[in-house]
């Protein structure tokens, strides 16, 4: 057997084997947000102080940003489940890791932070999810407003950003585009004045970057809306302690998983504001659920639920399923609805109307004898319940679809192997362990 090791996993092809069919039972943690850690690791570069980041998930994506930070001159210790990160005083940007950036779109979220402490640079061009034309379009509007301007160079595979006369300003979002909201709070957060961002993302990695930029002492208005008021600081140079929340697309994950395998799973520390209409919707279909009392994640401001998936015999639900921005349901939720509607009876419409291409990876299922009807470019009809069978995919690149292929393997009788499992390994820390301890057959094998 395989034992995966951060940091050298991405050497490597690790490949999931399963034999599905079981019932699972116990209980599984939801972990800290993959989307708030990364956003967190790059807002430390505002703090010329020592910022010290706790319970920050073990997993792919941190392990390459600080890479690129320490490939850069950032002081990075991990000890006893604290990750402590010191700025340098000058950036040294002789020799990036170039390797390590490429491998998550997540890098784009430097471009601001680094550009309050160097006049101009080069980044390493993001890739990460291939999920069709995702461009940094809201990032570059938005920013040059602000005074940061950002070009690409095609033929080095770099965003070129040159710092100009820093302002505030008024900012409407052409997008709601979460990273794109971060990278304009960073940037707002150390211009001095008032910048107002206006259609911007509520969700939940963006409320975790607004209560760290708070403790840096940032006034934000209008946190969980969207119209976000930051009221600039010249300078940020203070020891200070955070922690993400709990993320609710791996919570998410899990619920699909009962739901799919026909089992009663508890699933603690639950982010509920972000879950309830994914909830709700599953209700529909017929779920049955359980929560527990509401209580505070470590950061002082998420509320955490734990909560009880029964066996439930599922139904179509009345309406189609689409994303909206928080709160409505989560895009990166959006794929788990898919495997749940495999066992449901009647036909599911799914309405994935923000990328391009992801719903063709949703056709993969009927590899594992899913019946799913792609309409068009971004709509799809499942029709259900079916019985899954065993069969060997290839992962598809895209985090999300990866993991609902894992799920659906977890349901289908017979043995099931998933290659090449980095995308899901980016997100999901110890995965196939955690589901060994709630009796799935699973294993990292090379």
């Amino acid at each position: 057997m395989f034992v995966v090791r951060l940091g050298n996993a991405y050497n490597a092809r690790v490949n999931y084997k399963v034999i599905g069919g079981k019932k699972l039972s116990g209980s599984v943690e939801t972990n800290t947000s993959k989307n708030a850690a990364v956003v967190l690791l790059a807002a430390s570069l505002l703090n010329r102080g020592t910022t010290i980041l706790r319970r920050m998930p073990k997993i792919e994506e941190v392990e390459r940003l600080i890479e690129f930070m320490e490939s850069i001159g950032v002081s990075v210790v991990r000890d006893e489940g604290e990750t402590r990160i010191t700025p340098p005083d000058t950036f040294d940007f002789s020799a990036p890791n170039v390797k390590s950036a490429e491998r998550t779109r997540s890098i784009a979220m430097f471009i601001a932070p680094l550009a309050h402490r160097l006049n101009s640079f080069d980044l390493p061009a993001p890739s990460g999810c291939d999920l069709g034309k995702r461009s940094l379009g809201a990032h570059i509007d938005a920013l040059a407003k602000l005074g940061i301007q950002i070009t690409g160079n095609e033929k080095e595979h770099t965003y070129h950003v040159e710092r100009k006369e820093l302002r505030s300003a008024e900012i409407i979002m052409y997008e709601a585009s979460d990273t794109g909201t971060e990278n304009v709070l960073m940037a707002a957060a150390r211009i001095p004045g008032v910048t107002t961002i206006k259609f911007a993302s509520a969700n939940y990695m963006v409320q975790d970057l607004c209560f760290f930029l708070e403790k840096a002492g940032v006034k934000i208005e209008g946190i969980g809306t969207s119209t976000l008021i930051v009221h600039g600081v010249e300078e940020i140079n203070t020891d200070l302690v955070m922690s993400p929340g709990e993320d609710p697309i791996e919570s998410m994950f899990f619920i699909a998983l009962a739901a799919t395998t026909h089992s009663e799973l508890t699933i603690t520390r639950c982010p509920i504001d972000f879950l309830e209409l994914e909830l709700a919707t599953l209700e529909h279909m017929g779920l049955r659920d359980t929560r527990g009392e509401a209580y505070m994640a470590e950061n002082g401001r998420t509320v955490l639920r734990d909560i009880t998936i029964h066996q439930s015999d599922l139904v179509a639900p009345p309406e189609k399923i689409a994303p909206r921005p928080y709160p409505g349901i989560n895009i990166d939720n959006l794929p788990y609805f898919v495997p749940v509607a495999t066992q449901a009876t009647g036909d599911t419409l799914i309405h994935d109307w923000v990328y391009e291409i992801r719903s063709s990876y949703y056709l993969e299922m009927s590899k594992l004898g899913a019946n799913v009807e792609k309409l068009d470019q971004h709509r799809v009809l499942v029709k259900g319940p079916t019985p899954l069978h065993g069969a060997n995919i290839k992962a598809p690149s895209a985090f999300r679809p990866a993991s609902i292929l894992l799920i659906a393997m977890l349901a289908a009788e017979g043995e099931s192997t998933l290659y090449d499992v980095y995308p899901i390994n980016r997100g999901y820390e110890r995965l196939h362990e955690r589901l060994t301890k709630l009796g799935a057959s699973i294993e990292a094998v090379e």
